[in-house]
């Protein structure tokens, strides 16, 4: 009996240190895309090639209706690496000089990896040994142990981020596969013009580019003998870099893929409609891990097949830049519901940024000045603009007919202004008005960059429209096929 008991002891300590050792193992990778809107093959655009990414969406999950909390980088990564709404932790405003202390007990989630034995990195696909884009609108120092998961020690797991800048602008183009402009289906809120049709190939050809890089850094992990025990996920910061999508609260501006490949190739070839938002990732990816979710953190974990689905994501814009704005939004899965704070002011407020890198945005002001904009692509180029708007987005996916005036759905538009009055009194807790120092900060910033730039081009802050369309289709290499 004594043999017996303990040859049964031995077996139990194999099995339990081999279980532990198991889940010391477990790694998580968030690879991040900087600008990238749900315009990948396996999202359904014919046009551009993506093999990578497309492999690694039959191999795990792809998330159809994944959004970010805001359209810009700096918030939307300060509520990544927390997952609390930037509204929550002051962090809304785009790149403060004037940067604040978290709130108290708010911490990146590096710190709860770390405490927890994990190894934490931030690192640039290009080169192991260089930092990636953190970007974040607080404090924050020493957040990260490394660059790479080649650092961690043997005996640590690691919780990492690998960033892509693309597709950022300035675009790159793919000479290996070059994409037709006249065969793409262009957004009805743009002219079908020669230069939107190549801003918008260059666009797709630098996310070709992009899922090179996926590949690169995917066949790393696999040789490191990784990619059958890390968690990876692939996901944008934001949307689109375009007119209409970058900065605003549609989905062009806030829908990017979120494509989860799970250890062992568990839940493969999966496609999924629940909504998500990137404060989500925080929550889903501690919990994942056994790590105690800390309770400030206004995520849901979405990995777990027994939460709640989310009804709706909460979005939010405020200043991008030294363009000062406020509207936040709501979305279902049927329905966008948009509250703009400024309604006296255009959407088009001047923004350098925006200006400088959007040839689209010059090409639309010209074509509205010579009366050759229809009434959809008008929409966004008035000088004012309505205090809401409610789209049906099964019917409506440009989300181009507002309905706040349309009877037949005034039983909705009262739901979406109590969930939206609701969304404000709980999680939206900036400061407003902005500090006068930081908008002069930022206005004195752009004003000196515009003037830089343009004179980098050879042209001034004072260019026409027209002078600076000439520059973009010169620069396209429209002027030249002509």
């Amino acid at each position: 009996m004594r043999t017996f008991w303990r040859f049964t002891t031995i077996i139990f300590c194999i099995v339990f240190f081999s279980c532990t050792a198991e889940k010391q193992k477990l790694n998580v990778l968030w690879i991040v895309a900087d600008d990238l809107g749900a315009d990948l093959h396996c999202y359904g655009e014919s046009q551009v090639y993506t093999p990578h990414l497309d492999r690694l969406a039959s191999d795990g999950v792809l998330y159809n209706n994944f959004f970010t909390v805001t359209a810009v980088c700096s918030p939307s990564r300060s509520s990544l690496i927390t997952g609390m709404y930037p509204v929550s932790i002051d962090c809304q405003q785009h790149r403060t000089q004037y940067k604040k202390e978290l709130p108290d007990d708010v911490e990146p989630i590096t710190k709860y990896f770390r405490d927890n034995g994990y190894f934490t990195f931030n690192g640039d696909y290009r080169n192991k040994d260089n930092g990636g884009k953190w970007d974040y609108n607080f404090i924050a120092e020493n957040i990260y142990d490394g660059t790479h998961w080649s650092q961690c020690p043997a005996d640590k797991p690691f919780f990492g981020q690998i960033q892509i800048f693309f597709p950022h602008r300035p675009f790159k183009r793919d000479p290996e596969r070059p994409i037709d402009p006249e065969r793409l289906e262009i957004p009805p809120y743009y002219p079908d013009h020669e230069v939107t049709r190549r801003d918008w190939a260059d666009y797709l050809e630098y996310i070709q580019l992009l899922d090179k890089a996926v590949g690169q850094v995917l066949k790393q992990l696999e040789d490191d003998g990784l990619l059958s025990n890390t968690l990876v996920i692939f996901m944008g910061d934001q949307g689109r870099p375009h007119v209409r999508g970058k900065q605003f609260l549609y989905d062009g501006g806030t829908q990017t893929p979120l494509i989860i490949r799970y250890p062992d190739g568990k839940k493969a070839g999966i496609l999924t409609d629940r909504l998500v938002s990137n404060i989500d990732l925080a929550a889903a990816t501690l919990n994942y891990c056994e790590i105690d979710k800390p309770s400030h953190i206004q995520g849901i974990d979405f990995l777990n097949d027994d939460s709640p689905e989310r009804q709706y994501v909460f979005t939010m814009r405020d200043r991008r830049d030294e363009t000062v704005d406020r509207i936040r939004a709501i979305r279902s899965k049927e329905y966008k519901y948009i509250r703009n704070f400024y309604p006296e002011r255009p959407y088009l407020q001047f923004n350098a940024y925006k200006k400088f890198r959007y040839p689209v945005l010059t090409l639309m002001e010209v074509l509205k000045e010579q009366g050759e904009l229809n009434e959809t692509q008008l929409l966004f180029m008035e000088d004012v603009r309505p205090a809401e708007e409610l789209y049906n987005l099964k019917s409506d996916p440009f989300e181009i007919r507002n309905l706040v005036d349309d009877s037949n759905y005034s039983q909705t538009l009262s739901v979406y202004r109590a969930a939206m009055d609701s969304c404000l009194t709980t999680y939206d807790m900036g400061k407003y008005p902005e500090d006068v120092a930081e908008i002069q900060y930022a206005d004195s910033l752009m004003k000196n960059n515009y003037a830089k730039w343009m004179k980098g081009i050879g042209l001034n802050e004072n260019t026409s429209n027209d002078i600076f369309l000439e520059y973009w289709e010169k620069y396209l290499g429209i002027s030249e096929s002509n």
